[in-house]
């Protein structure tokens, strides 16, 4: 209770503190040492092998399932939440009190019992398949220990927060029939919610668990590997050596190497350490304060999650829940992040000039027309490089077929030991933040590490070019990740003649294997348990059906207005994500929050993609990681500037303002999220446009421009960047984007539409539940063919009933009958068609004259207010 009081006492004073305060919320909180530590070392091992292992084609020949049985989803989530528990009970304390040197008798107990309990669904795999719904004694009784040892190890690893809320769910499961009428029912008896939550698949052994099992494990590893070879402080010292310089060079810095370390990394509070104990005090060092220093970081952490191709492991997750490609995410997820770190960028740039600060000194100062070059030199380099591997490979393929794998092999092998090569002709780079008093040089930096992008090329080629799975992507570009780790201290030794270095150099490579498979299993404690307790959530919507009711609670208080709807959501989105990792925020909010916007929308008209709704709540649940009175990473950078966490929590949510209003403008134009994009032309459009509106609102949330901003000013920057996010607002309110036509006239306007066009109607129509309901629903209509083929395609089989139109029959298993959740007799009361309207783009001359008005305006200002401000 204390700790809830003053949030203060939970900062870290010092650099041990820090580590303690990390290592309790990220990757336990003892410290083992001697035969135990070694042991549980050895666990951990086994569990990033065991996750090798699935995940390879090996188990899957014929010669290894003569001698290895064959796992199949059911036995390889339960091990993965056993080695999770068994890590959890282990590895962190029960209470601030308890020995961190040591691990008492109750923890070996409790940590045997709860990995047995998660175990047992793997060992009575067959038994549970042949009773169905039926659980025996024991059945139960594993069930239910095993639920109470999950909450107790999420306790123990995640806190508090996410706890409370499973609690509060199986509140509800079992004592539905106690609470307010509007959200009662009936209440489960045990059997039926053990059956349900643990038993089988529909609860914590669900589709969460499943994708960390599957994807999540195998790039939070990568991502282990890649900081334990070196990678990490690579990214962060690339980033300097080119923008350290700049004015405020250390936080643009601190922008740009935290986006790169965020990709891979399944954490706000890991990325926050990782690159924030090098970045904050070289922040503090050219003139921030503590609490900016921190706020950029966790601003910069934060929107990491957000960012492709990991995302927090949410990428994968929406996989499943979307039903989309893995592509597809990560062709939605990116504009919205990239503008948003661009405008980080810039709000750090403009709070430089605001305070008049400068950048770190070079070692050697180039021309500039030197240092264009060579900039321009290495950005060529990549974009051959990249056309090479992809189009150069594509015909290897296509030639050669199933060789081309061994063919890509040797290349590769090739490929790094000449980046090797090139690593080892400069000096090594500097690990101590103290040591960096002036700038390392750009081109020796860039050269030294160069051969740390070659796992992300294999990565990215396995998924974009052969297709691959990502838990097989991954798997692929961590056994390469693993090469490099063991080999590339050896082959610079040797590529530098230093050959009483040589073995040192494998001992050393083997040595960093052996402690980031280690380390990349101590990540996934928390990510494996949030993902198995976020299950009691999923599993407590199917059973209950609370999530409607969250749906009419929703649409009760914001009286049926769109706008209103969006903002409760996110409200409720962040104060879900409150306290919950990345994987176990998305599961809980996307299951909870998701479905409110569709039903909701619908009824209103608003009609827009899944893969928006989910990106939706999930920006605003992630947002709470930097969100006061808990946001973890607000505390963790805190403990790094020695800085007030409130305060670094307020300023960085005052950072994160751009962020937030992104999901409301790609819910209104998905264009944002690269969909209904025709052509080139179109794309550049809205790209040049999106961060143009990000640089403004930027701005004018800092109050600063080219120089001080009026209030006006402010304002009329907020309307360009409203107008260029969402320039159909008020070209909508003159040209009306949609015309109504006749009912009657379906079949004839089903026909008419292009191929594969989808078709706009309102329906009316009683529930199952005796509620009259009125939505709107966009059918696809496939393929070109007669009017009524196309309306059957889409789901529907229509009768007139004196010039009115109804749905006579649903086909099972449409579209209609699975999206639309259209009912048999409903009334088709309208069809909406596009208008034949001038494009809404026109709006942004407007836009954009506003924009150079304000830009000539404070251009002339600009003298009179002294070089100080300028």
């Amino acid at each position: 209770m204390s700790e809830a009081k003053n949030p203060d006492s939970r900062v870290p004073k010092s650099e041990e503190d820090l580590e303690d305060f990390v290592a309790s919320v990220d990757t336990g909180g003892r410290k083992i040492f001697g035969t135990v530590g070694f042991g549980l070392a050895l666990v951990a091992l086994s569990w990033s092998l065991f996750q090798l292992w699935i995940a390879s084609p090996l188990p899957y020949t014929d010669m290894v399932i003569k001698f290895v049985p064959l796992l199949n989803d059911t036995h390889t989530r339960s091990i993965h939440l056993a080695f999770a528990i068994f890590l959890a009970f282990t590895s962190f304390p029960a209470l601030k009190g308890s020995p961190r040197d040591r691990i008492p008798v109750l923890d070996w107990l409790l940590a045997f019992a709860g990995a047995a309990g998660a175990a047992y669904i793997a060992v009575a795999a067959r038994g549970l398949a042949e009773r169905p719904g039926l659980p025996t004694t024991t059945d139960l009784v594993f069930s239910g220990l095993g639920l109470v040892f999950l909450l107790e190890a999420t306790r123990r690893a995640l806190g508090v927060p996410l706890m409370l809320v499973a609690i509060l769910f199986l509140s509800y499961v079992f004592f539905g029939h106690l609470a307010p009428e509007v959200i009662s029912w009936k209440g489960a008896s045990f059997g039926k919610a053990m059956s349900h939550l643990w038993l089988y698949q529909e609860g914590v052994f669900g589709i969460g668990l499943g994708v960390s099992t599957t994807f999540v494990f195998l790039f939070v590893l990568f991502g282990a590997l890649l900081d334990k070879a070196g990678a990490g402080n690579y990214f962060t010292m690339v980033a300097f050596s080119l923008l350290g310089h700049l004015r405020g060079g250390p936080a643009k810095a601190a922008v740009v190497s935290s986006a790169m370390n965020g990709m891979i990394s399944g954490s706000s509070i890991a990325n926050v350490v990782v690159t924030g104990t090098f970045t904050i005090p070289l922040m503090k060092k050219v003139g921030f304060s503590s609490e900016k220093a921190g706020a950029i970081e966790v601003a910069s952490s934060t929107n990491g999650q957000l960012t492709p191709p990991i995302m927090g492991a949410a990428a994968f997750l929406m996989i499943e829940y979307v039903g989309i490609t893995y592509i597809e995410v990560i062709k939605h997820a990116f504009l919205p992040a990239v503008i948003s770190y661009i405008a980080l960028f810039y709000i750090v740039h403009l709070e430089a000039m605001k305070a008049g600060m400068v950048g770190l000194p070079r070692r050697h100062i180039s021309p500039l027309m030197r240092r264009l070059l060579s900039y321009a030199i290495v950005a060529c380099g990549i974009v051959i490089l990249s056309a090479f591997i992809y189009y150069g490979f594509s015909w290897v393929k296509t030639v050669f077929g199933d060789a081309s794998i061994l063919i890509a092999a040797i290349t590769c092998g090739v490929a790094y030991v000449v980046l090797v090569a090139i690593s080892a002709r400069v000096p090594d780079l500097i690990h101590d933040v103290d040591a960096l008093i002036v700038l390392p040089d750009v081109k020796p930096t860039l050269l030294s590490g160069l051969h740390f992008l070659l796992p992300v090329v294999v990565l990215i080629w396995c998924l974009v070019v052969e297709r691959f799975s990502p838990g097989l992507s991954a798997f692929w570009a961590s056994i390469l990740m693993a090469f490099i780790v063991v080999t590339q201290h050896s082959l610079k030794a040797a590529l530098r003649k230093e050959g009483r270095e040589l073995a040192d150099g494998i001992l050393h490579g083997l040595s960093d294997l052996y402690h980031g498979l280690v380390s990349g299993a101590r990540n996934m404690i928390g990510i494996g348990l949030a993902t198995a307790v976020a299950g009691i959530v999923v599993g407590t919507v199917t059973l209950t059906g609370i999530g409607l009711v969250l749906t009419e609670f929703v649409e009760l208080i914001s009286g049926g207005n769109v706008m209103l709807m969006l903002i409760f959501t996110a409200v409720i989105s962040l104060l879900l994500g409150m306290g919950l990792p990345t994987t176990a925020n998305y599961i809980v909010v996307s299951t909870l929050m998701a479905p409110v916007i569709v039903a909701l929308g619908a009824k209103s008209g608003l009609i827009v993609p899944l893969i928006a709704v989910h990106m939706f709540v999930f920006y605003f649940g992630i947002l709470a990681d930097d969100t006061p009175p808990v946001g973890l990473a607000a505390f963790a950078a805190a403990g790094i500037s020695g800085g007030d966490p409130i305060k670094t929590g307020l300023q960085g949510f005052a950072y994160d303002i751009r962020t937030a209003i992104l999901p409301f403008m790609f819910i209104f134009n998905t264009q944002l999220l690269l969909i209904g994009i025709g052509n080139w032309f179109e794309l550049g459009l809205v790209v040049i446009t999106a961060v143009i509106a990000m640089l403004a609102f930027a701005a004018a949330t800092q109050g600063y421009f080219i120089v001080k901003s009026r209030k006006w000013e402010s304002l009329a920057l907020v309307l360009v960047a409203f107008t260029l996010f969402r320039p159909g607002f008020f070209w909508d309110m003159v040209f009306p984007p949609t015309q109504t036509m006749d009912p009657a006239a379906i079949v004839e306007i089903a026909e008419a539409q292009a191929p594969d066009g989808k078709l706009r109607i309102t329906v009316e129509g009683e529930t199952i539940d005796g509620k009259y309901e009125s939505k709107v629903v966009e059918l696809p209509l496939g393929a070109a063919a007669a009017g009524i083929d196309r309306l059957i395609e889409s789901g529907i089989e229509i009768r007139e009933e004196e010039g009115r139109v109804f749905i006579d029959n649903i086909i099972f298993g449409s579209y209609a009958q699975e999206k639309g959740g259209l009912d048999f007799d409903w009334e088709i009361t309208v069809i909406e068609l596009p208008s034949d309207r001038l494009p809404k783009q026109l709006m942004f001359f407007p836009a954009l004259g506003l924009l150079g008005f304000i830009i000539a305006l404070q251009r002339r200002r600009r003298p009179q207010l002294g070089m100080a401000e300028a």
